[in-house]
């Protein structure tokens, strides 16, 4: 199976799947929850998310493309294990900080998802080294997100609480 073949399914949908996490879990500025929290001085501009997050998901899934393609390379299904397991973990996260306004819980989520990507590194360095190269970006960012996370938890230690509650209709006979 050729690189470019496997490329052209890959980076579409680790794309996509990335854009559909962030998209049902309401993440971004426009969540009224995350607006109402305080943010730490260095948190970048709301525009920065969906470009960082576009280049990154498409540096990781030719990243993952390369690794696909190298039939035979020993070390590869550990590889594809290890990077389905932090791209699942990436893909919770968004739910659990946006939707489930459970940072303490997203905070753990992401310090596994980073021990996991670079694990994940280490495999790809070991079938393609241009692969794990790639990756290096994406392991960047999410360590930022990390410190991002936990400033936001330590900013707004009752976060949980700033959700709007749930009402319910009860009909009285």
């Amino acid at each position: 199976m050729s690189f470019a073949r496997v490329a052209l399914v890959t980076v579409p949908l680790v794309l996509f799947l990335g854009i559909v996490s962030g998209a049902v879990a309401g993440s971004g500025s426009s969540n009224p929850w995350f607006a109402s929290l305080a943010k730490p001085a260095a948190m970048p501009p709301d525009w920065a998310f969906p470009v960082a997050w576009t280049l990154l998901y498409v540096l990781i899934g030719l990243a993952l493309a390369m690794i696909l393609a190298a039939r035979g390379a020993s070390g590869r299904g550990i590889g594809v294990g290890l990077f389905a397991a932090q791209f699942a973990l990436n893909l919770a996260w968004s739910p659990v900080f946006f939707a489930g306004h459970r940072i303490g819980a997203a905070f753990a989520i992401i310090l596994l998802m980073i021990l996991l990507t670079v694990a994940t590194i280490l495999a790809f360095a070991r079938v393609r080294s241009r692969a794990a190269l790639l990756m290096l970006p994406y392991l960047a960012w999410i360590c930022f997100a990390a410190w991002l996370n936990h400033s936001i938890e330590a900013l707004n230690p009752a976060a949980a609480t700033l959700a709007p509650a749930q009402s319910s209709a009860q009909v009285q006979l």
